[in-house]
């Protein structure tokens, strides 16, 4: 008895200090749509995939936005349940505004829900760095990374990865075993040009692609056990001038405030008594939108912890329009002058829109080589992470760890300490 004993603690401990001698690297290409690599073939990124392991695609979490992705990737939990449920909302509890341009709100730590990977890591004793991911700069539930930029995105890309490489240098007892970058190169070059300018694309892309080269390297010469995951927060797609919706003027005659605009808009009644009378009035006026109550609709999940800043009523635009106030008529004209094109991207669409999917590349120690898997939502990447750092799972999670298990090696060990049952 004895014998079997020391044999399972044995194994036990040998899994256990093979788990906690690994390193995470989160990778977040802003606005990398699904197909790019395939359209352009990457020669880092695809060798890269071809190491590793690929999703054909992963599906963002509404609304396909740039703050509630990021921070659902971060996270495992849908918007409705982590509290960034857009770019800009209003909260009624906090009688306040978030505005990701407001640096005053985004480092303020109550406005997050959820645990983030590096606040997980933290807290078990994994110190952890972030050269820029949504919400790494605020204290949420008190807890920063050891190492952490204010977000800053005239920084080039080399001076990124040089202190990525830097980090990986230092000593043992002060490295940092999970470590996030970002970079926003294809969200800036869709937005101005679309989805579909090759050639301004596959400039942006080749030239992000040699940086990730340069960082590839580095981390293959540090020797350390780097499970690096490329993700993105969302795709992209085609808008034209003459889809534009003028927000401002259809919601003029109504009692409501309005909140964000684009691909939805968040309408907070000056009084609910008036809900039925208001969706009914706005619904004879649908054209290229539709008026929906976000909660009937499950479009936030089935648990909405934070329904207060999702607001009583959502617009939302038919794919390929696109809501703005009617100053933005404007700002869509100085745009195409300035871009020559009559055509721009956009996103923050519905998930079911192929076009808003995006990716998810992994390579390391850990992890499969020449493999690919069918398309998954983005809450299932945090628990991967946890797995992969030997850390608790936070059981209010919206993500499983079963599902992207099987792009790791030996996944068929079930005695880890912290698999979610």
């Amino acid at each position: 008895m004895r014998l079997l004993l020391f044999i399972i603690f044995l194994i036990t401990t040998i899994f256990q200090g093979f788990a906690q001698d690994q390193y995470v690297m989160l990778i977040s290409l802003d606005g990398y749509r699904h197909d790019y690599t395939e359209r352009f073939h990457p020669p880092h990124i695809e060798a890269f995939i071809s190491s590793g392991t690929a999703a054909t695609s992963m599906i963002p979490s509404f609304p396909s936005k740039t703050f509630p992705n990021h921070y659902t990737i971060a996270t495992g939990m849908k918007p409705g349940n982590h509290g960034l449920v857009d770019n800009t909302f209003f909260s009624s509890q906090k009688s306040k505004t978030y505005r990701i341009s407001d640096r005053s709100v985004v480092q303020d730590g109550s406005w997050y829900g959820g645990t983030p990977i590096w606040v997980q890591a933290e807290k078990h004793g994994v110190k952890s760095a972030s050269y820029f991911f949504v919400g790494s700069e605020a204290a949420i539930q008190g807890i920063r990374p050891s190492y952490y930029y204010d977000y800053n995105g005239t920084i080039p890309n080399t001076t990124r990865i040089d202190q990525v490489l830097e980090w990986l240098r230092l000593p043992d007892e002060e490295r940092p075993r999970m470590i996030t970058l970002y970079f926003s190169d294809m969200d800036d070059t869709g937005h101005k040009y679309g989805p579909n300018n090759d050639l301004k694309l596959k400039e942006a892309l080749f030239k992000l692609d040699e940086e990730l080269g340069i960082l590839f390297d580095g981390v293959k010469k540090s020797g350390l056990p780097v499970n690096i995951i490329i993700v993105s927060d969302h795709g992209m797609t085609n808008i034209t001038q003459d889809r534009l919706i003028d927000l401002e003027k259809l919601l003029a005659p109504f009692p409501l405030d309005y909140y964000n605009d684009g691909a939805l808009a968040h309408l907070h009644l000056k009084d609910t008594k008036d809900m039925g009378e208001i969706r009914r009035e706005l619904r004879k006026l649908e054209d290229h939108f539709s008026v929906v109550d976000p909660l009937s609709k499950n479009y936030y999940g089935k648990h909405i912890n934070y329904s207060e800043r999702v607001g009583d009523l959502l617009i939302i635009p038919d794919p390929g329009y696109y809501l703005v106030a009617t100053s933005g008529f404007i700002k869509y004209q100085n745009r195409a002058a300035m871009f020559d094109t009559d055509t721009f991207g956009e996103h923050g669409f519905h998930p079911s829109l192929k076009d808003m999917h995006a990716i998810f590349y992994a390579n390391g120690p850990r992890v499969k080589s020449g493999h690919e898997i069918k398309a998954f939502e983005n809450i299932h990447v945090y628990p991967l992470i946890c797995r992969l750092l030997g850390l608790p799972i936070p059981k209010d999670i919206d993500g499983q760890v079963k599902v992207l298990e099987p792009v790791l090696l030996e996944e068929k060990m079930a005695s880890h300490p912290y698999e979610q049952k």
